[in-house]
């Protein structure tokens, strides 16, 4: 595909769309441990808004919206981020995942460990699975073009 016919049009619906569908995805991370949905679906709704600005707009002004030198990094601090909080609830004495024993400062009752620390996997893995999807089409991308 090495010519690229923008549409003004399609590109301010999908500049227009594209907030929407983050700040959606943000809920559905935020609100996906004790509703539908969770950090999967919230990464893949994250990697829709930010493709679609990619797809409309072309390389450039999608590249405003996440770098793609940004997209490895987001993607290796959403699993540290995964394994980290599974790893601290196993040297609290607990098993992996175990959220009721982790040591949050000024949190006494197990109930709300285990609120904090299933936020804290949603997050991790929401930006773990947007980070991974824009990656993949950033490298399919690349690899169309064998000029």
């Amino acid at each position: 595909m090495n010519k690229r016919f923008q549409s003004p049009i399609v590109l301010l619906g999908a500049r227009f769309l594209s907030p929407y569908i983050f700040m959606f995805g943000l809920y559905v991370i935020f609100h996906g441990h004790y509703s539908p949905g969770g950090g999967f679906q919230g990464g893949a709704l994250l990697a829709a808004a930010i493709l679609l600005v990619r797809v409309a707009g072309g390389e450039k002004i999608g590249q405003l919206q996440l770098i793609e030198k940004l997209t490895t990094p987001i993607g290796v601090i959403g699993v540290i981020i995964y394994f980290g909080t599974g790893l601290s609830a196993i040297l609290a004495g607990g098993n992996f995942l175990d959220y009721g024993v982790l040591p949050f400062p000024g949190v006494v009752e197990p109930a709300w460990s285990r609120y904090i620390g299933l936020l804290i996997i949603e997050v991790g893995i929401g930006a773990a699975v947007m980070a991974i999807l824009v990656m993949i089409y950033d490298n399919m991308i690349k690899g169309e073009d064998y000029d």
